[in-house]
């Protein structure tokens, strides 16, 4: 990846593109033990030869109705070629629908060379700990960009699919993972920018772990931090990394959990638009230039496991009254149980839209 100050590369995202260099690449991912026809091209298929079957016998019947009256040949003929027009048209939508994603996943890929990153078309059920990758069923990353200097990140767009009785709903997001050096306690940051109708991240917390920052972070975000470690996160937290948050962030939602940090936006992250890039490498970016400062935070709750680390060496940011050992001055990185993950809190939205159903026809009824 690109140093953050410096300008990215973006031409491949838009130049023209080689033919024989798409199918080459295309040839070289089905060729990977990991490789799978893609969904839509499944579904296209599908689509055709469902066409094909329901309409063959509509145009038998069709022309046999029509030999019946006495019809003329070339008025049986008619309904055929209108079949056959309508079949070829759907395969070249799909022919055409395959080369677009061919091309589609070439440019990613030549981008990603371009700027110091690796492609992968696909991950099924990413092992990632963040909020939305255990949810539902046919998870899925797509068009993932990995970078490793200075610090592993990789964008990527996710989906995951919710039954709900007979009917099913897919959910879309992007993402970026960045890779911090140690665990730290689970918060998220619910930007307010992209909410419509309250929250539109899929889980919701108890609003007792709410913390109040101060100055105009608040108007930008809501943070959710574990009971019990709200110091802890106005550490994590100085002025200048909410000043960063709200500069370059403010319409993603952000999550740290264990010694991950996640963005997540419900638009395609890896896409051919340089503008969306040019954005996330700038947000990144700016962010990445003060992780190193939360390296140094501790657990002091682990304080009772490290039996070398006084107490207040275990305080992130308090100074030692004398001069330690080496290796004694913090408990080892980790975060203890209970700050390991929030609390999830339920959600009134399903009570109240029942009880306004339930007054509209109370009040229907009165009538």
């Amino acid at each position: 990846m690109t140093s953050p100050q410096a300008t990215f590369d973006a031409r491949p995202l838009t130049d023209p593109v080689d033919a024989a260099a798409v199918r080459a690449f295309a040839a070289e991912l089905r060729s990977r033990p990991s490789s799978r026809t893609s969904a839509s091209t499944v579904i296209g298929i599908v689509a055709v030869a469902i066409a094909a079957v329901v309409l063959i016998p509509v145009m038998v019947s069709v022309i046999v109705s029509i030999a019946s009256l006495g019809g003329s040949p070339s008025a049986m003929a008619i309904p055929l070629v209108l079949i056959v027009l309508l079949l070829a048209a759907a395969g070249v939508m799909i022919w055409m629908g395959v080369r677009n994603a061919q091309a589609t996943r070439y440019r990613l890929h030549r981008f990603a060379q371009a700027n110091g990153m690796s492609y992968e078309p696909k991950v099924a059920d990413p092992p990632l700990p963040g909020m939305i990758f255990s949810l539902g069923r046919s998870r899925q990353s797509t068009d993932l960009l990995r970078g490793t200097r200075p610090r592993f990140v990789e964008f990527g767009n996710y989906q995951y699919t919710v039954q709900s009785g007979k009917n099913s709903t897919t959910y879309r997001w992007g993402y970026v993972a960045v890779k911090l050096d140690v665990p730290l306690p689970n918060i998220v940051l619910d930007a307010k920018g992209n909410n419509g109708f309250g929250s539109n991240l899929p889980a919701s917390f108890q609003k007792e772990q709410r913390l109040s920052l101060e100055g105009d972070f608040d108007q930008h975000f809501t943070l959710y931090c574990p009971a019990g470690y709200e110091r802890d996160a106005l550490y994590l937290f100085t002025p200048d990394i909410m000043a960063r948050f709200i500069d370059n962030a403010a319409q993603l939602d952000v999550e740290i959990v264990d010694d991950w940090l996640f963005l997540y936006t419900q638009r395609k992250v890896s896409t051919l638009d340089p503008a969306t890039w040019a954005w996330l490498f700038g947000t990144v970016g700016a962010l990445l230039t003060k992780f190193d400062q939360w390296a140094r935070w501790r657990d002091e709750r682990l304080v009772a496991e490290n039996p070398g680390a006084t107490a207040s060496a275990a305080v992130p940011g308090r100074a030692l009254p004398f001069a330690a050992p080496a290796g004694l001055l913090t408990p080892p990185p980790g975060v203890a149980p209970q700050g390991r993950r929030l609390k999830r809190g339920g959600t009134w939205l399903p009570l109240i839209i029942v009880i306004v159903f339930a007054a509209f026809w109370f009040m229907s009824r009165m009538n």
